[in-house]
């Protein structure tokens, strides 16, 4: 059975949620989860929602899919342990660390790997299946054949989004909001810059919104999502309104359950309860273009109506009544027995109570058929008596009261029961203490200095020499006679952060016919069954997301030799930071601020593959676009880091410091590097310190 997963952003959308027919909720407590702006619970009422769920049949899963600092992740910690203790189904993580400390901390606790881990292709579901995730939640940007792919020939269950806000860039991939105001969608707080306008090779009128999306709906294609094995069907909105939660999950119920395509009226209540200009299965049915954007006024209205008859409808009692099977004995001089069974997810349940000792009746004697009557009274409790099969002595009677309190006697015991009892991995979990991490040991050593080129033509001989090591974006190897590079330093193909199963085969092959190759830069987790068994040396690159101790240990286990750290971290982070394995951090450049499927220039009709584009805001700042590989688009912030005039950057403990080169000219990266070098050379006028000294929310 497909699984019907929907958002609890706060107590009243779990209600809604669960009385409009959700299968599973997803919802987060404490700092550590990917939406910090809802309503978020408590450790209490995350405990209380799990009865009440577990109760009325519905897995409970707790999103802890941030980044977290080396400080952060004892607390987080707990919080993933108290989520096992009280019985929560599993737990969504992005951060590698945290992977790594749950595994530990609890290991009958299932785990599935957050979108924003971005994970699209069936080697990176295959590691994270090797890494101990029972689910990958797939990139919003998966196409139906990507999808079928993944559920062919992966074992970990699929989910997809289903319904509901698409981000621009690849989840897990943007650091606009981070960037621009200090409020880190990696980290829960993104302020959705995406959703202002921006110019498209000229300046902003105000009129234009290229980074804005409309809402996904793939209503209308459930039947082919189920047919390919997907597991789960995941609506967004745990920022959105408890009726919103109610009446999209109540229309994915029913299509799931009479197994159709939408009506009219339903699509039209859909696009009334929320959309920005209609919905798009654009990505589902691997189509691209203008057609994908649209934006949502400020002033829409809110449905008022329709959201009065949704909230009547899932407040107007209890709507998840729970099939139970009964068996009951009334013997002569023995206690009366009940046995009560519940089925959850093909597992029954049962208990059984002992009640009053019938006595001999002097009028009228009890029969099975008033037992029965008096068995199946279930009013105020979520319980419906499906079937009862009832024994009775002859010419005993047992009292209505002493029947009631039997009856009472089962509902509180099986209650019990199914409140305390996951419904997803094992039913008794056991938790264990993390043994203290090794003394870290890769902090020390020079400071070495590589670069990335994103053209052929910024690299020349002088600039080789200069650096410890060159990354090269792996499409332009084959643009580049690299042996003369290679005489003079290390030379390293960047594996492309986005890229699909198909293209496996040629990243292979292609890393294989460069001879003169040091080394691949890896920045998906799906990269590794690519360079697997190869003499190359394996650096992690920053879409990895590193952000502490404990995700170098993880990435070193997985075979790694360095690593780059995210450019969301401090100083004294990086400083502080458990050295695990050699770290790079990126030095100067244009740091990436989006990397997208959907390409707004494009979109706009203004592609120019060899020429760099830009995007303006309001405030006139431009931001580079680059064509990245597969036409999709990468956004590039609109002023350069510059760091080589500050000390700061030499006491971080790095071994390595990248300067990435995007737009700039071959004199222009030679000029960098000499400055980088002498540490004497006056700063651009227009720069930037990145969050190097700012950091994030």
């Amino acid at each position: 059975m497909v699984e019907l997963l929907s958002p609890a952003g706060s107590p009243e959308a779990l209600t809604a949620a669960v009385q409009s027919g959700a299968d599973a909720v997803y919802l987060g407590f404490g700092a550590f989860n990917a939406r910090l702006g809802a309503k978020n619970f408590t450790a209490e009422d995350f405990a209380a929602a799990v009865r009440y769920c577990h109760l009325r049949g519905v897995a409970v899963y707790l999103t802890l899919n941030t980044l977290l600092s080396d400080r952060e992740l004892p607390e987080a910690l707990e919080a993933l342990r108290f989520a096992n203790d009280v019985g929560a189904d599993a737990v969504l993580v992005q951060d590698l660390g945290l992977l790594a400390l749950a595994r530990e901390a609890a290991p009958d606790l299932p785990i599935h790997a957050s979108t924003q881990m971005s994970l699209f292709s069936p080697g990176g579901v295959r590691v994270a299946e090797s890494l101990g995730m029972s689910r990958v939640v797939l990139a919003r940007e998966t196409s139906r054949q990507d999808i079928d792919a993944v559920c062919r020939t992966c074992s970990a269950e699929v989910e997809v989004f289903v319904h509901g806000a698409l981000c621009m860039s690849y989840s897990g991939q943007c650091a606009m909001s981070a960037l621009i105001g200090r409020r880190s969608g990696n980290r829960g707080a993104c302020a959705q810059p995406c959703r202002l306008p921006y110019g498209v090779g000229a300046p902003c009128t105000g009129q234009t919104h290229p980074l804005s999306l409309k809402d996904a709906n793939l209503s209308a294609h459930l039947p082919e999502l189920g047919k390919m094995g997907v597991a789960c069907l995941k609506i967004e909105g745990r920022m959105k309104r408890p009726e919103y939660v109610a009446l999209v999950t109540s229309i994915y119920r029913r299509l799931l359950d009479e197994k159709r395509k939408p009506t009219r009226e339903e699509t039209a209540q859909l696009a009334q309860a929320f959309s920005r200009d209609g919905f798009t299965d654009g990505y589902y049915c691997d189509r691209h273009g203008a057609d994908m954007f649209g934006t949502r006024p400020e002033n829409a209205q809110v449905p008022e109506e329709l959201f009065a008859a949704v909230r009547k409808t899932y407040a107007s009692g209890e709507h998840r009544l729970q099939p139970v099977r009964l068996r009951c004995e009334v013997r002569r001089a023995s206690a009366a027995r009940l046995t009560a069974t519940a089925l959850r997810r093909g597992v029954p349940y049962t208990v059984s109570v002992e009640g009053a000792v019938p006595e001999e009746a002097r009028q009228r004697a009890l029969t099975a058929q008033k037992l029965s009557e008096r068995l199946e009274k279930t009013g105020g409790t979520v319980f419906s008596v499906e079937a009862a099969d009832v024994a009775v002595d002859d010419g005993v009677t047992l009292s209505a009261a002493a029947v009631n309190a039997l009856r009472r006697a089962a509902w509180e015991q099986l209650s019990a029961e199914l409140e305390k009892t996951p419904l997803c991995g094992a039913p008794h979990r056991a938790a264990r203490q993390v043994p203290a991490p090794p003394p870290p040991s890769a902090g020390d050593g020079a400071l070495r200095l590589t670069c990335s080129i994103a053209r052929a033509e910024q690299l020349t001989p002088e600039l080789a020499c200069g650096v410890e090591a060159v990354y090269i974006p792996l499409e332009l190897l084959d643009k580049l006679e690299i042996q003369p590079y290679a005489d003079r330093t290390k030379i390293f193909a960047i594996l492309p952060r986005v890229f699909r199963g198909k293209d496996e085969a040629l990243f292979r092959e292609t890393l294989c016919r460069h001879n003169a190759l040091s080394g691949v830069v890896i920045g998906n987790l799906g990269h590794l069954p690519v360079v697997e068994g190869l003499a190359l040396e394996r650096r992690g690159d920053f879409g990895l997301n590193v952000y502490n101790g404990q995700a170098l240990r993880l990435l070193g286990q997985l075979g790694l030799d360095s690593a780059t750290l995210s450019f969301e971290l401090r100083h004294q982070q990086i400083r502080d930071l458990p050295k695990y394995l050699p770290c790079e951090a990126i030095l100067y450049g244009r740091l990436p601020l989006m990397l997208t499927e959907n390409c707004p220039v494009n979109a706009a009709g203004q592609c120019r593959r060899s020429t760099p584009s830009y995007l303006t805001d309001r405030t006139g700042a431009r931001f580079p676009t680059l064509c990245a590989y597969g036409c999709r688009c990468e956004i590039e912030n609109s002023r350069v880091l510059y760091l080589a005039d500050r000390p700061e950057y030499r006491a971080c403990g790095l071994r390595y410091g990248r300067l990435r080169f995007t737009t700039e000219s071959a004199e222009e990266c030679l000029s960098v590097l000499r400055s980088y070098q002498t540490g004497d050379a006056a700063p651009p006028q227009e720069l930037t310190r990145g969050l190097f000294y700012r950091g994030v929310e």
